[in-house]
């Protein structure tokens, strides 16, 4: 039996062309050098012209075009015929359509992220309670990286059915900041204050032109907002050192912030009333009859 085997795998190993088979795997692997080289080269010369996201989708189209190109030309060596190779391939993709209805849909709504352009690579955009750097955008999902680089895939679906903001589509943001001040400060001169504080901030913009709005009257202090721009790039760090900033001016300036408090008012009809402890004054006066006795 054993003879029968070594025969039987002999006989296999004979009829392999293996001319063929090793013509085949050196267009195979020619053609990805070829794609890789060509994808690059294509790249640099888009890159004055396009996005990075279009970069990047057109150096995969390329790398992919020639790739199956040169991958066909492989088949055909290795003595495949085209005509059954295509017939198995489309008999294929109509059975994985069928069964993957929810990675056709997340493809259909890359293309619709494609053409819209809602964001682009680079960019940091936020997903329900997600925030987070573009870092690659596929046929599939988004993928971003968060502050705290954390590593996350939305599927494209979510994002064409779920509000997005894009936090750095425009160069400039603005920042809206909240303090409260005693009721007893001046509120004028607190504006002045705060105002003078964005003209001395080298990070804060004179144009659009800083504010200052009262925005209510809360239980314990007046509340204001404070709004200034900044760019995009200095955001945390204009938020961060303005915060500073106001802390230390309402400091040397004496106004009080205060705190959460409450406190109880009887109306000015109440006069404020006595209270007497008798039991307390009883025993006092008969303390001093004691001592008054000889």
């Amino acid at each position: 039996m054993l003879e029968t085997i070594k025969n039987t795998v002999a006989h296999i190993f004979q009829d392999i062309a293996w001319g063929q088979w090793l013509s085949a795997g050196f267009l195979l692997i020619l053609g990805a050098f070829l794609a890789t080289m060509l994808a690059r080269s294509v790249g640099r010369l888009v890159e004055s012209r396009t996005t990075r996201h279009h970069q990047v989708m057109i150096r995969r189209l390329v790398f992919y075009l020639v790739f199956v190109l040169f991958a066909i030309a492989g088949l055909r060596e290795a003595g495949f015929s085209l005509e059954v190779v295509l017939g198995a391939a489309g008999i294929l993709s109509v059975a994985i359509g069928f069964a993957s209805q929810t990675s056709a849909s997340n493809i259909i709504s890359g293309l619709f992220l494609v053409m819209e352009r809602p964001f682009e690579i680079g960019n940091v955009i936020e997903v329900d309670a997600t925030v987070g750097e573009v870092v690659a955008i596929d046929l599939l999902s988004v993928k971003l990286r968060t502050p705290d680089n954390l590593y996350v895939r939305i599927p494209n679906e979510t994002l064409i059915k779920t509000r997005v903001v894009n936090r750095s589509r425009f160069p400039i943001r603005r920042i809206d900041l909240m303090v409260g001040i005693a009721y007893a400060e001046d509120v004028e001169t607190v504006k002045d204050l705060l105002l003078n504080l964005a003209k001395s901030n080298l990070q804060c913009l004179q144009e659009p032109k800083p504010f200052v709005l009262v925005t209510g009257f809360g239980p314990s202090s007046v509340d204001l907002q404070f709004s200034f721009w900044v760019a995009r790039e200095e955001f945390l760090e204009g938020k961060g050192s303005m915060m500073i900033a106001i802390k230390k001016a309402l400091d040397d300036a004496g106004i009080e912030i205060p705190f959460p408090h409450t406190s109880v008012y009887a109306g000015s009809h109440s006069e404020p009333f006595r209270i007497q402890l008798v039991e307390q004054e009883q025993h006092a006066k008969e303390a001093e009859n004691v001592d008054r006795k000889p």
